[in-house]
């Protein structure tokens, strides 16, 4: 599997995670919440079109999209308490969601940085 599919595949997985995560959040969480990270998916799963019908705007996207991510999910002490109690939906969709995260963080910034010195 080379680079690019890699990354395809990771940006692919955070579209099914975020599926995932959504389905937990709608009674758990405020509308304006839950429809901020709808937003969020929505926008996920236009860069996993791009990527698949080969656009280069897909990984720079992908690469922000991945930042504000865990910049939004990381410092939220909610999700370390789900950690905290064990295995369970929660804890499993925020750590694999946050790896998947961190995989395309710095998968797509070789890649980017990779292209960039071709050019």
């Amino acid at each position: 599997m080379n680079l690019k599919s890699a990354i395809d595949l990771l940006i692919y997985l955070s579209v099914i995670f975020g599926v995932i995560l959504l389905v937990q959040l709608y009674t758990l969480v405020p509308n304006w919440l839950f429809y901020s990270v709808l937003s969020g998916w929505v926008i996920y799963v236009v860069v996993a079109i791009f990527a698949a019908t080969g656009r280069k705007e897909a990984y720079p996207l992908a690469l922000v999209l991945a930042i504000l991510t865990l910049f939004s999910s990381l410092p939220q002490p909610e999700h370390y308490a789900y950690v905290k109690q064990g295995v369970n939906l929660a804890s499993v969709t925020f750590l694999t969601g946050s790896t998947l995260q961190i995989a395309l963080i710095v998968l797509d910034g070789i890649y980017l940085t990779k292209r960039r010195n071709k050019a």
